[in-house]
């Protein structure tokens, strides 16, 4: 029988960098665009991570500087390895594409593995909460290939952790359970968007899944306040580590907190 670690794969989640279209600006005291480098330069000098799922919020002021920003910060960790992405509430599909379009960016929203297929779902609204949509659903139902293990990356987080980004969560929760119930070889789901780390569980009429949060390259928020401050934790990521026996484990990795520099700091969501 061959070992997990003759078959694994490992590859490391990002999330919520908040870029302005200035590198030097400020978000909540953090120079976002430096942790952002901070990030990928630690990443890259890992050689057992083989690709990248960016899962949301590449930008707080919505400019398309922002968007040239990071990939200006992938460029300059020299990430070599597929970067795979999705959209956040903050972003816009066409300029993600737009710019998000050479190596080693991969548009597809499906990482399809020799055990695994990850799927990127799109759960974007109109609003800054989440919304699957049964068309999006529907996408994911047709290219499932059965045989494989699945895992859903998404950026909403479909389970309340209990601090005020719940306002912004997943609002049709119910019909996503529902959906998820009939995926036997599901996994578990990954998300961005709570600017912490946390493993939670997700309860199916069928099975518990779990359910990882992202820590943002921008900011860790604070639990214990009514809206968005800083808990000055540093930068941080996710490593997932899946096996051809349908284990996956996670950890996620922070990185010292410097001091920031910059000209602006932003108090908006």
């Amino acid at each position: 029988m061959e070992s997990c670690q003759s078959t694994q794969v490992i590859f490391a989640q990002i999330s919520d960098s908040h870029l302005y279209a200035k590198k030097s600006a400020l978000h909540h005291g953090a120079n976002v665009y430096q942790n952002l480098c901070d990030v990928l330069i630690d990443i890259a000098q890992q050689a057992d991570i083989q690709f990248i799922v960016f899962t949301g919020d590449l930008t707080q002021d919505h400019s398309p500087d922002a968007y040239q920003n990071f990939v200006d910060a992938v460029a300059q960790a020299q990430i070599k390895i597929p970067v795979y992405y999705l959209a956040g509430n903050h972003d816009e599909q066409a300029l993600l594409d737009q710019y998000l379009s050479g190596e080693p960016f991969c548009q597809q929203k499906q990482v399809l593995l020799a055990h695994w297929q990850l799927h990127l779902l799109n759960s974007k609204s109109d609003t800054p909460a989440g919304f699957i949509t049964l068309d999006e659903m529907n996408k994911v139902q047709v290219r499932q290939e059965q045989g494989k293990w699945q895992m859903m990356m998404m950026h909403h987080h479909a389970c309340d952790v209990d601090y005020f980004i719940d306002r912004h969560g997943l609002l049709n929760k119910m019909a996503f359970y529902s959906w998820l119930a009939e995926m036997p070889k599901l996994k578990g789901l990954a998300c961005g968007h709570v600017h912490n780390a946390m493993e939670l569980t997700l309860a199916t009429s069928s099975q518990q899944l779990p359910l990882w949060t992202c820590p943002a390259t921008s900011i860790q928020f604070n639990k214990h306040v009514d809206g968005v401050a800083n808990a000055n934790l540093g930068a941080g990521y996710r490593r997932f580590t899946l096996c051809a026996s349908g284990e996956v484990s996670s950890q996620a990795v922070f990185l010292v907190n410097d001091v920031p520099n910059g000209d602006k700091t932003d108090k908006g969501f």
